[in-house]
């Protein structure tokens, strides 16, 4: 006997107002922010459901953890599957302050992100236009919606910063030796 199964139907994801995403992205800077100066490279994410709850929430964890999965859109997937109990994002957005990595982009499309959301492109890594767009290429088999340049300014600021901050303290240490 086979036991057929009626696939899910899918749903797309929430219709976010444009002050609703500032809303989400203010969240997601000031997060990211507070991932600075705990030693991280400052990025954070969100995912929220079709409804708009906010289901996942990820920071870099990179340097904390001494895990290279540790970045912020791997941890909030990894925690809104364990919310969802599912492995399957298309009714969901993803919200994040730098375009993702290959490695994160690759995530994202495997897992069906229905929406992902960015502030500042990644002219080094970015994977979804920055350098590459894996959401374009022949081999994705999943196509979802992309937005970037949501706080766009404030969100590149705080990345900046942060390194220009790391190398000002580096500089600092090394001339204190010299001394």
């Amino acid at each position: 006997m086979i036991n057929l199964q009626r696939s899910k139907k899918l749903s797309k994801p929430i219709s976010l107002s444009q002050q609703e995403k500032i809303n989400w992205m203010k969240r997601v800077l000031y997060k990211a922010k507070l991932v600075g100066d705990r030693g991280e490279v400052p990025i954070a994410a969100i995912i929220l459901d079709n409804k708009g709850r906010c289901i996942g929430y990820g920071e870099n964890r990179r340097e904390t953890m001494k895990d290279p999965l540790g970045h912020a859109e791997l941890v909030a997937l990894k925690q809104a599957s364990w919310i969802k109990n599912d492995w399957r994002f298309n009714e969901c957005t993803l919200i994040v302050n730098l375009e993702p990595c290959p490695m994160c982009a690759g995530a994202l499309i495997q897992a069906r992100i229905g929406k992902i959301i960015y502030g500042s492109h990644d002219p080094k890594r970015g994977a979804l236009g920055g350098t590459i767009n894996l959401a374009d290429h022949k081999s994705a088999h999943h196509k979802m919606i992309i937005e970037n340049g949501l706080m766009e300014e404030e969100s590149r600021k705080i990345i900046l910063d942060w390194f220009k901050d790391k190398r000002f303290l580096a500089k600092e240490n090394l001339l204190s030796k010299i001394r």
